[in-house]
Parts: C-alpha cells; sequence; structure tokens
C-alpha cells in the first residue's frame, strides 16, 4: 500500500439513497463497509469524516429562514446519525471501530481527544470522526483537513460520485475533460467547487496531498490506496 494512514472524507449522500442522496440506505452503507475492509485487512490506519447533508444542511436550511448557527449544529447531529450507522456497518463486517465526536453525546460516542484517536488508530481501529469541528460556520471539509492533519494522515481522500475534477461539469457538458492533477493554488485561483477555501488553504499549509475519486466504483478506495492516481485529480504543491 502506499499510503499507511489516512482521512477518508465522505459527503451524508454516500450513504443516501442513490437516487436522491436522502435518508440512510443500508446497501450504500453495506458496500462502503466492504471497501473500508479490504484496506483496513491490508494494514490500512483509517479515520474517516462524513458530511451530513443526507439528512440535513445547514447553509440550505439557513436560507430559508433558519438561523445559520443552529442549523450547522444541527447538520451536526447528522454526521452524527451517519457516523453510528456507518459504525454499525463496519463492525459487522468485522472490524473494531471508535465513533469520536467534537459535539459531546457521550451516551453514543467518545468525545474527540486527538491523542485517544491516535492511540484508536494505532490500534487498527476505524476512527469515525462526527460532529464536524463543534463549532458553526466550518464544514465538514474543513473538519477532514484539520482531523488529517492532527492525525498525521498521509494523505485526505475525498469519495464522489465523479471521477475527479473536470474542466466543466460533465453532466451538462460534454466536452468536459478530467484534470488529472492541479495545485491547492490553481484550486483556489480558479475557485472550483471540490473543496471550500479554508479546508485547501490547511492542506496547503500543511503540504497535505489530496486525491479526489469516485467512491461508487467497486474496489477504487483500495486501487486509490495503492498508489492509482489516475483514477481521480490529485491536488499538491
Amino acid at each position: 500500500m502506499t499510503y499507511k494512514r489516512i482521512l477518508l472524507k465522505l459527503s451524508g449522500e454516500a450513504l443516501g439513497n442513490p437516487e436522491t442522496g436522502h435518508g440512510i440506505d443500508p446497501e450504500a452503507v453495506r458496500r462502503l463497509s466492504e471497501q473500508v475492509g479490504a484496506i483496513v485487512r491490508d494494514g490500512v490506519e483509517v479515520a474517516i469524516v462524513c458530511g451530513g447533508g443526507n439528512i440535513l444542511r445547514g447553509a440550505e436550511f439557513s436560507q430559508v429562514g433558519g438561523e445559520r448557527s443552529s442549523a450547522d449544529y444541527m447538520g451536526m447531529l447528522g454526521t452524527i446519525i451517519n457516523g453510528l450507522a456507518l459504525s454499525d456497518a463496519l463492525e459487522s463486517e468485522g472490524l473494531e471501530t471508535r465513533v469520536m465526536t467534537a459535539l459531546e453525546v457521550r451516551s453514543v460516542a467518545e468525545p474527540y481527544v486527538r491523542r485517544r484517536a491516535l492511540r484508536h488508530l494505532g490500534r487498527g481501529r476505524v476512527t469515525i470522526l462526527a460532529g464536524g469541528l463543534g463549532t458553526p460556520l466550518f464544514t465538514t471539509d474543513t473538519a477532514a483537513a484539520q482531523r488529517a492533519v492532527e492525525l498525521r494522515c498521509e494523505v485526505l481522500l475525498k469519495g464522489t460520485k465523479v471521477d475527479g475534477v473536470y474542466t466543466a461539469d460533465p453532466k451538462k457538458d460534454p466536452n468536459a475533460t478530467r484534470i488529472d492533477s492541479l495545485t491547492y493554488m490553481e484550486v483556489l485561483r480558479e475557485q472550483l467547487k471540490v473543496m471550500d477555501g479554508t479546508a485547501i488553504t490547511m492542506c496547503m499549509e500543511h503540504c497535505l496531498p489530496v486525491v479526489v475519486f469516485d467512491l461508487f466504483e467497486e474496489g477504487n478506495l483500495e486501487r486509490v490506496v495503492q498508489g492509482q492516481t489516475s483514477l481521480g485529480t490529485t491536488i499538491r504543491s
């Protein structure tokens, strides 16, 4: 394996209904768990940050009159629900997991403590980091970047429904072509919708590479961890 320790960033939609992206679809969660299980058994240490868009998007909810901070907290709670669902599915695959949250919900998950998370990873436990950063106005992309840096991950893998970053929306423009590699500054300068600017800036400051790839193609996670960067778009200096 090219990478020993990774952070996998998932959108909430990755766990949702394949058509709408809403709710939690047991089959989608099972398929995802199988892919994670394959790399864990190969000795890769895995941390996961999952969004909550399948349940609620704080930014969108605030646009219809909700208080932005309250909406963001609701979104954070959604990520905890997703984290618990993912934990159960992974354990049904025979893996050991820990769910850690930035928002304290002690009845169902551990509070996030960096040294404790490092210990879990070192013992081969899939460590699911839910609740974002525990404060409003920050995206789960930023949470993923910060946790990846804190936990000394070698790469941030962003699993999406498309196989990388394109010159245009491939669903709308038949001439859109995939970009194999980008620099952090190119992403910021062109305002590409890969991750939010705060997350990209943090990755740039800490030289953390980002790989955007299609998580829904069976076996792709293992291939990317093996170093097959041609499967997606790599962002680095």
